[in-house]
C-alpha cells in the first residue's frame, strides 16, 4: 500500500489532464491513471480546429501530448494503466490497478465515454480519414461532400441535421425500417430536403485510400442480405456513446445509460470527496473544451473540499 495521496485522477483526456493541471498547481501532487488509451478520444481524432488557442488547428494526439507535458511540468505523477476497481465506501478511498492498491483523500473520475462503433476492421482503418464519430468535431472538413450518417436515434438525427450545413446531401443509413429517435428529431430530419434515408441497411465495409480518405462503402440489406457499393466521401457513426463506468457499478449512482450522476452546477458526486469531470457524466456536449472546463471545476471543488476537511479535523483536534 502506497502513501495516502491528496487526490487521484482517473483518466487522461482533456478533463483528467486539466484536473491534474489545477490540482498540481494547488500543490495537491496528483496521481493520474491514464487508462489504456492515454489522451482519450482525441488520440483517434486527426485535425482539431475547434479547441481555442490553435489558430491553424492541431492534431488530436499532439494536443494531448502538449497537455501531458504541461501537467508533468508541475509535478503530476502518471501510472499508464487501467483502474480495475475502487472502494468509495470509506475514506481514504482505495483504487486498484495491476493488483496494486492506491489510497487517496479525494478522487476525480474523468474516465470519459467511448463512441459505440460498427466493429468492422475498415472502420478502424479509416477513423480520422473519412470515418468519424463526431459531426460537431469533423463536419467542417466535409464542405460540399456527400456523407453517410449511420444510426436511427436522436444522436444520428442531430448529426445528420448538423451536417446539412456543410454537405449538399446527407444519407442516413439505418438497419431497421423505422427510427427510434424522438418524434421532434424525426420530424426535423424527415423535413430536411438535404437528408435522404436508406432503410433496412447496414455498412458492411468502408473503402478508400489508406491514411488519406474514404471513397465508398459496401451496404448490406438487412432483410435480403444483398450487397451494393456506393460512392461516398465520409461516414459518421452515430449509434451512441458508452460511458466508461463499468468499474464503478455499486460505488456511485449511474443513470440508465451508465453516465455518472452529479449535483447540478458542480462536479460533486453523491459520495463526499469523489468528483466527476468530462464525458463520464456529460451526455449532452461531449466536446474537448467542455471536458477541460469541467476538469478545472472538479480540481477546484476537490481542493476546496480537502481544505474544508483539514479545517474540520484541526477544529476537532483543538476541542480535545
Amino acid at each position: 500500500m502506497s502513501a495516502i495521496r491528496d487526490v487521484i485522477i482517473l483518466g487522461s483526456g482533456p478533463a483528467g489532464y486539466t484536473a491534474a493541471l489545477y490540482a498540481a498547481r494547488a500543490n495537491l501532487k496528483p496521481l493520474v491513471f491514464t487508462g489504456l488509451q492515454p489522451g482519450g478520444q482525441l488520440t483517434i481524432t486527426t485535425e482539431v480546429e475547434n479547441y481555442p488557442g490553435f489558430p491553424t488547428g492541431i492534431q488530436g494526439p499532439e494536443l494531448m501530448d502538449h497537455m501531458r507535458a504541461q501537467v508533468a511540468r508541475f509535478g503530476t505523477e502518471f501510472v499508464d494503466t487501467l483502474v480495475e476497481k475502487v472502494d468509495f465506501s470509506r475514506r481514504p478511498f482505495t483504487v486498484w490497478a495491476d493488483d496494486k492498491a492506491y489510497q487517496a483523500k479525494s478522487v476525480i473520475v474523468a474516465t470519459g465515454a467511448s463512441a459505440l462503433l460498427l466493429n468492422i476492421p475498415s472502420e478502424t482503418k479509416f477513423m480520422g480519414f473519412g470515418v468519424s464519430a463526431c459531426a460537431t468535431c469533423d463536419g467542417f472538413f466535409f464542405k460540399g461532400k456527400r456523407v453517410i450518417v449511420v444510426g436511427g436515434g436522436d444522436t444520428a438525427m442531430e448529426e445528420a441535421n448538423y451536417l446539412t450545413r456543410f454537405c449538399p446531401e446527407v444519407i442516413v443509413v439505418h438497419r431497421r425500417d423505422a427510427l427510434r429517435a424522438s418524434k421532434i428529431m424525426q420530424e426535423r430530419a424527415l423535413a430536411n430536403a438535404r437528408i435522404r434515408f436508406i432503410w433496412n441497411c447496414e455498412i458492411a465495409e468502408v473503402f478508400g485510400e489508406e491514411g488519406k480518405r474514404v471513397t465508398a462503402v459496401k451496404l448490406r440489406d438487412t432483410v435480403t442480405g444483398t450487397l451494393t457499393d456506393m460512392a461516398i466521401d465520409g461516414v459518421f457513426v452515430a449509434i451512441g456513446h458508452k460511458p466508461n463506468t463499468e468499474f464503478l457499478q455499486g460505488q456511485l449512482p449511474l443513470d440508465s445509460k451508465g453516465y455518472l450522476q452529479i449535483k447540478a452546477g458542480s462536479s460533486y458526486t453523491s459520495v463526499e470527496g469523489v468528483f466527476a469531470a468530462g464525458d463520464v457524466h456529460d451526455s449532452v456536449y461531449r466536446q474537448a473544451v467542455t471536458a477541460a472546463g469541467s476538469g478545472c471545476m472538479a480540481a477546484i471543488d476537490a481542493e476546496r473540499w480537502l481544505e474544508a476537511q483539514a479545517h474540520a479535523e484541526a477544529s476537532a483536534a483543538g476541542t480535545h
